[in-house]
């Protein structure tokens, strides 16, 4: 993982955020050009001085290709985190393997006590790399959150969570 920068916004935009199979389960619609994924790149990084959010690019290891995002937010003593992974690197392990580096270096954080997601209930990938991450489903929030590509109304969603 590594610092997203405005060049990768042509590999973001071609890889996942336009693909609405990716986002169906996330805030955001799917961009409709490059420059919607370089404004949100551009939002982003303009929020990492804050020193609350943190956003990673998650590249192959073999050829550094961007094949998803991973961001931290940070509210000690809890700290949670979203993700999203291109469609073609679905099933490979790649997110796990990224979730099981959160909880790892979450736990090790002195001020953190508490690591925490959300994600739909109709998203049973996602709730599964959380549970294989070593994170406990707490239970079921209702009407927690928006996904837009869904409905307009609030869905759903499981709380997972890791205590120290």
């Amino acid at each position: 993982m590594r610092l997203p920068t405005l060049e990768d916004a042509e590999t973001i935009f071609q890889s996942y955020a336009q693909d609405l199979e990716v986002v169906k389960y996330l805030t955001w619609k799917p961009h409709q050009s490059v420059s919607d994924t370089r404004s949100f790149l551009e939002s982003i990084l303009q929020g990492i001085p804050e020193g609350k959010k943190f956003p990673y690019v998650i590249e192959r290891k073999t050829d550094r290709l961007a094949i998803g995002m991973f961001e931290i937010r940070l509210e000690p003593p809890q700290a949670d985190m979203g993700y999203v992974l291109a469609r073609a690197h679905w099933g490979k392990g790649y997110m796990t393997e990224a979730v099981k580096a959160f909880v790892e270096w979450g736990i090790a954080q002195n001020g953190l006590a508490r690591l925490w997601s959300i994600c739909d209930i109709d998203n049973p990938a996602s709730a599964r790399v959380m549970e294989k991450a070593g994170m406990n489903r707490e239970g079921v929030l209702p009407s927690e959150i928006s996904h837009p590509n869904l409905s307009e109304e609030p869905r759903d969603v499981y709380l997972y969570s890791i205590t120290k």
